[in-house]
């Protein structure tokens, strides 16, 4: 027997309403998944059929920019994965809260929140989401222990990491849900002289950006031997935004410290530090540079780039080929830093080309990250989730 969202089998009916979902993460850090909870939060009303709540176990930035957005943020309490009882305690909130908030969905995201809670999930009968954002190949210790809980649904923010998603769930649907992204406020461009004088930049200077999180990865050795060789080439500064907030990533930041001193360039290298104000920085720069060794979905900081007109330099790699075509930037082979030179060359001198390769990025921006449409899309998905499971229950009844 077919049955659809509003059958009455066995007396029991159906009918589309709010989904109330529940996106569960550590909180600890903050970076580009931080950041989506963030808009999420802020544009939680643009599906009205969604009900977004938010847990998380930290204290901390994201809590704080996430209630101040006027969302509704549970706290699981600290979790540690040494302390198992640390993990029974923060299972034993999510039981509790799932119920007296009759949640229909939760999201974890990324696995060390799926392998923590997606059995509380699964237990109580609720549907499960795992939010994959990086392409992975199953092998973490933390991705074998998630593998555990199949979820219902795989989510991924780019079709490189969503075709990754079979590593870890080869049975399991992936769908491919664009980050949101809020667009830039228009008074950004107004602070262009003011952050330059907070960086201590002049107005005339060509201003090279990276943001991002400060690991290896990420391509910031390869960013400042490439711009070893334009030592020659006048009139360029760069502005490595990005703070430390793990050991090995202090010792990486004083490592990058030290390589542009050897380099010859530490008087034109601006190390930011750890920012709020991302949207803010790029729209007071030039070109935006991250050339990554490793492979990466589609990073929040390349739509905010886009959007503030920036183009693009960066590696010939994974989710970057979907968001960074020659419209709009530059991709060169992965690890190859006279490649990422000969790029910041032709920007640095050729402003035409800047201006040019800029100009196509808003428009492929909103195209990729509307928030609106993005959260729609995702509740439309909720939606079917919440839709299948009452079939079935249906259908059990018969």
């Amino acid at each position: 027997m077919d049955l659809d969202a509003s059958s009455g089998v066995g007396g029991h009916q159906w009918q589309s309403g709010m989904i109330r979902a529940l996106h569960i993460v550590s909180g600890k850090l903050y970076g580009g998944v931080e950041t989506l909870l963030v808009t999420l939060a802020r544009y939680r009303k643009s599906c009205p059929t969604l009900d977004q709540q938010f847990a998380v176990c930290f204290d901390g930035r994201l809590r704080e920019e996430m209630v101040a957005a006027g969302a509704v943020v549970h706290d699981l309490g600290t979790v540690r994965v040494r302390q198992p009882i640390s993990i029974w305690r923060a299972r034993n909130r999510l039981r509790k809260l799932l119920e007296q908030h009759k949640i229909d969905v939760v999201v974890c995201h990324m696995a060390w929140a799926h392998a923590i809670f997606a059995p509380v999930v699964r237990a109580a009968d609720k549907s499960l989401v795992f939010w994959l954002h990086m392409a992975t190949d199953g092998q973490h210790w933390l991705e074998r222990w998630a593998r555990m809980t199949e979820p219902d649904l795989a989510i991924a923010p780019s079709r490189f990491t969503a075709e990754s998603m079979a590593a870890m769930f080869p049975r399991i649907e992936s769908r491919v849900v664009h980050y949101a992204v809020a667009p830039p406020d228009d008074s950004l461009r107004n602070e262009r002289s003011v952050v330059r004088e907070e960086f201590e930049t002049s107005l005339d200077a060509i201003v090279i950006v990276q943001a991002c999180r400060m690991e290896t990865w990420k391509g910031h050795s390869v960013h400042l031997d490439a711009l070893a060789d334009l030592r020659e080439v006048p009139g360029w500064i760069c502005w490595m935004v990005g703070g430390a907030q793990r050991v090995h990533e202090v010792q990486y930041l004083e490592s990058l410290k030290q390589l542009a001193s050897r380099l010859g360039i530490a008087d034109r290298i601006r190390f930011a530090g750890q920012r709020a104000d991302v949207p803010r920085i790029l729209a007071a720069a030039d070109i935006y540079c991250q050339p990554n060794t490793g492979l990466e979905g589609l990073p929040i900081v390349f739509t905010e780039a886009l959007d503030a007109g920036l183009p693009i330099i960066t590696s010939d790699l994974g989710g970057f080929q979907e968001i960074v075509d020659q419209s709009c930037g530059i991709r060169v082979a992965a690890g190859d830093a006279r490649g990422v030179a000969a790029a910041l060359r032709r920007l640095i001198i050729d402003g035409s080309l800047r201006r040019q390769l800029g100009s196509a990025g808003p428009a492929k921006a909103r195209a990729l990250s509307d928030p609106e449409a993005q959260i729609r899309l995702m509740g439309a998905l909720f939606e079917g989730l919440v839709q299948s499971k009452h079939a079935v229950a249906a259908a059990h009844r018969i």
